[in-house]
């Protein structure tokens, strides 16, 4: 069956014709005109019936920070907005190479708010450096406690920085060794880092420390026998910053350097010069000079000779 276009249609049916009979004529038309049209179907809308994968964000469970089952349990720390290792590390009286190597941080840059952290060395390990004896200038000895002395012993002033972390604790990295903490830690042979002015005096809190005036690149000297566990500048407010652990109880801190003269798990010894005096991330020259015991901060010129 075919069908005319329906205009046509239309214009035959309607000729002659008086205008009571058009209606049932138009409704005819319009019949006619739908037949000849294209079919088309009502768009069809998935309600997720069966075989539906349900949605994963609705289902899946806020996954906590890591270590959360040690949070409240001495010797660990929870990471607080605006951590880095760094900070943790001086905070806590630890290097943080190590708080990394306990923890099994595999990039120490990545570390989120609430993630519970070892700042103690395990009960298999104790890390600490020790305290050696003066020597003359130009030598410097780095030994474990207890390894026999020696006159040809001659170990350079600035260890080779460690490229990996120890792989056990029972072998730790030779320019690190691991060493019991003794009696007597807290009897350093302290030295003034700097020949400036005091111009500003330790506040527990206010100031960490003292802030030592002074001419850029005045020689900055390290106030102990010790082992470098930081130097650089990834410390907001401290500028060019070295770390000195001196043993299982001390750290001391030299900010604000203009220039570091010494490297990561580097010994030094009392009174060598370790940077010059600058201006880094501070409004005038200085040096900011912190003793920590255990990681707090406590007041240097009860410990610095008198001078």
């Amino acid at each position: 069956m075919t069908y005319d276009a329906p205009q046509e249609l239309n214009r035959r049916v309607t000729r002659g014709r008086p205008a009571s009979a058009l209606l049932p004529m138009a409704v005819l038309a319009a019949l006619v005109a739908g037949c000849a049209s294209p079919t088309h179907r009502a768009p069809v809308e998935d309600r997720g019936g069966r075989g539906t994968a349900p949605v994963a964000a609705a289902d899946a469970a806020v996954k906590p920070p890591p270590g959360q089952e040690n949070l409240g349990k001495p010797g660990y720390y929870a990471v607080k907005p605006g951590d880095t290792l760094i900070r943790i590390g001086l905070e806590n009286g630890q290097n943080w190479r190590d708080i990394a190597r306990w923890n099994n941080l595999e990039n120490p840059d990545r570390i989120e708010v609430g993630q519970v952290v070892r700042v103690v060395p395990p009960a298999a390990e104790t890390s600490a450096v020790v305290v050696r004896p003066v020597l003359p200038p130009g030598r410097t000895e780095a030994r474990p406690v207890g390894a026999p002395a020696s006159g040809a012993s001659t170990a350079a002033s600035s260890a080779t920085p460690s490229t990996s972390a120890p792989s056990a604790v029972a072998t730790p990295a030779p320019s690190s060794p691991p060493l019991a903490a003794r009696d007597g830690d807290d009897d350093l042979n302290w030295t003034w880092p700097a020949s400036g002015h005091v111009a500003a005096g330790f506040d527990e809190l206010r100031s960490k420390g003292l802030a030592i005036t002074g001419k850029a690149g005045d020689p900055v000297f390290a106030a102990a026998d010790g082992r470098v566990v930081y130097a650089g500048s990834g410390l907001r407010g401290y500028g060019n910053l070295i770390i000195v652990k001196h043993n299982a109880t001390f750290l001391s801190a030299y900010a604000h350097n203009q220039t570091l003269l010494v490297k990561e798990d580097q010994v030094v010894r009392r009174g060598q010069k370790i940077a010059e005096m600058g201006s880094s991330d501070a409004d005038r020259v200085q040096l900011h000079f912190e003793i920590r015991r255990q990681g707090k901060p406590v007041d240097p010129a009860k410990l610095l000779p008198s001078r």
